[in-house]
C-alpha cells in the first residue's frame, strides 16, 4: 500500500477542500439553526463531481475510487457535517445500489437526473419502527406482485434525504416466509401515490440533513423498479453499508480535524495567567492526543478504502474504520470544547455544533455495538 496520494487524488483533494471552504463552512451554522438543506451547495456539486461519486461517467457521474471518496467526505465533513451526511447518503446509499445492481433502464432514467446536482437527491430506506440493527428479521414493509406492478405497504423511519429525494430505494420483504433471500430493493419515486414523507425529525445535530418517517399505503411501482435480483436485498444492503461505513468514518475525520484546528487557533489567541493557552503543557498534551487519534483514524479509513479499490474483502476493516473514527471524533471534539472553556459551550463557536453532529456518527450505518459484533465475528471465525 502506497501512503502517497497520486496526482489525480491530490488535485481532487484541493478542489473539494476549496469547494467546502467556499460553499459549506460559511453556511454551516445557518443550515443547523434553520434546519434546512444547503441547496445552493448541492447545485454546485454536480460540475465538481460530488453529486455522482458512485455513478459511472456514461451516466453523468465522476465514479471516483474509494480513496477519493474518503478524501471528499473528510473535506465535506470539515466544512459542514449536515451537508456531508446528505451527500454521503445520496452517493453511497441512494445511487450506488442502482449503479451496481440496477437494470440498464433504471440507470439511464435515474442516474443522470441525480448526478447533475440540478434536481433532488437519492435516498435508501432501511430502518423501520421495529427494525434498526436487525435488518434480516425486522423488516415488515412488504411488496406484493399485482400484474406488472409491485404493491408496497409498510413504514420506514430515520430516512436520510427522504424529503429532498427524487426517489427512495426501499428495502422490502418480497417473500413472507422470511430468511436471507426474502428481501429485495425497489426504487420508489417520491411522487408515487400512497407514499407519505413525514416532516423531518427534530434532531440533536446534523439538522441540515433531513431524516424522515415514511408511510407506504398501497404504493404501486413497475416490476422493473426492482434493483438487482428478487431476494438479493439483504446481500446488496450489507455490501452497501460496508462502503458507507468508510464514508461515515471519513466525515468524522473532517469534523475532528475542523474542531482541532479551531482549538489550536483559540489556544494561541487566548491568554491566561499572562501567557497563551498553547504554552500550557496540559493543552499541548490534548493537542498531541488529537493529532495522534486523527492520524490513526485517517490511516485506517485509507486502508479500508484501499482494500475496496483492490477488490479485496474489506468488511472487517470498514467496521474498524467506522468504529474508531466515529468514537475518535467524539473524544477529539470533547477536548476541543474543553480547550475553549465556557466559550466552547456557546453557539458563538462552531465546536458545540460539531460535537452534536459527531454524536450521530456512532449510531448511523451500524452502531458502534454492531460494528464490534462484525469485527469480533470475523476475528473469531479466523
Amino acid at each position: 500500500m502506497n501512503f502517497d496520494l497520486n496526482e489525480e487524488q491530490k488535485v481532487w483533494k484541493k478542489i473539494v477542500h476549496e469547494y467546502a471552504e467556499k460553499e459549506l463552512r460559511p453556511k454551516a451554522r445557518e443550515v443547523d439553526e434553520k434546519e434546512e438543506f444547503n441547496w445552493e451547495a448541492f447545485r454546485k456539486a454536480g460540475p465538481v463531481g460530488l453529486a455522482g461519486m458512485s455513478i459511472p461517467e456514461e451516466y453523468g457521474g465522476s465514479n471516483v475510487d474509494m480513496i477519493s471518496n474518503v478524501i471528499a467526505m473528510e473535506e465535506l465533513g470539515w466544512g459542514c457535517g449536515s451537508t456531508a451526511l446528505a451527500f454521503t447518503a445520496h452517493n453511497g446509499l441512494g445511487t450506488a445500489p442502482i449503479a451496481l445492481y440496477g437494470s440498464e433502464e433504471l440507470k439511464k432514467k435515474w442516474l443522470p437526473l441525480v448526478a447533475s446536482g440540478k434536481n433532488k437527491l437519492g435516498a435508501l430506506a432501511l430502518t423501520e419502527p421495529g427494525a434498526g440493527s436487525d435488518i434480516q428479521g425486522g423488516v415488515t414493509t412488504r411488496a406484493d406482485k399485482d400484474g406488472d406492478e409491485w404493491v408496497i405497504n409498510g413504514a420506514k423511519m430515520w430516512n436520510t434525504n427522504g424529503s429532498i429525494a427524487e426517489y427512495i430505494i426501499t428495502l422490502v420483504r418480497t417473500d413472507p416466509k422470511g430468511g436471507s433471500k426474502s428481501l429485495s430493493m425497489i426504487l420508489v419515486p417520491t411522487d408515487s401515490k400512497g407514499l407519505t414523507i413525514h416532516p423531518p425529525e427534530k434532531k440533536m445535530g446534523l439538522r441540515g440533513s433531513p431524516a424522515n418517517a415514511l408511510s407506504y399505503d398501497n404504493v404501486r411501482v413497475p416490476l422493473g423498479n426492482l434493483i438487482g435480483p428478487e431476494g438479493r436485498g439483504l446481500q446488496q444492503t450489507l455490501a452497501t453499508l460496508d462502503a458507507g461505513r468508510i464514508s461515515i468514518g471519513a466525515i468524522s475525520l473532517g469534523l475532528a480535524r475542523g474542531a482541532m484546528e479551531m482549538a489550536i487557533s483559540y489556544a494561541k489567541e487566548r491568554k491566561a495567567f499572562n501567557q497563551s493557552l498553547a504554552d500550557f503543557q496540559a493543552i499541548q498534551f490534548k493537542i498531541a492526543n488529537m493529532e495522534v487519534e486523527i492520524e490513526l483514524a485517517r490511516t485506517y479509513c485509507y486502508k479500508a478504502a484501499w482494500l475496496k479499490d483492490q477488490g479485496r474483502p474489506y468488511s472487517k476493516e470498514a467496521a474498524i474504520a467506522k468504529l474508531y473514527a466515529t468514537e475518535m471524533a467524539e473524544r477529539v471534539i470533547y477536548d476541543a470544547i474543553q480547550i475553549h472553556g465556557g466559550y466552547g459551550y456557546s453557539r458563538e463557536y462552531h465546536v458545540e455544533r460539531m460535537y452534536r453532529d459527531a454524536r450521530l456518527m456512532t449510531i448511523g450505518e451500524g452502531t458502534s455495538e454492531i460494528n464490534r459484533l462484525v469485527i469480533s465475528r470475523q476475528v473469531l471465525a479466523g
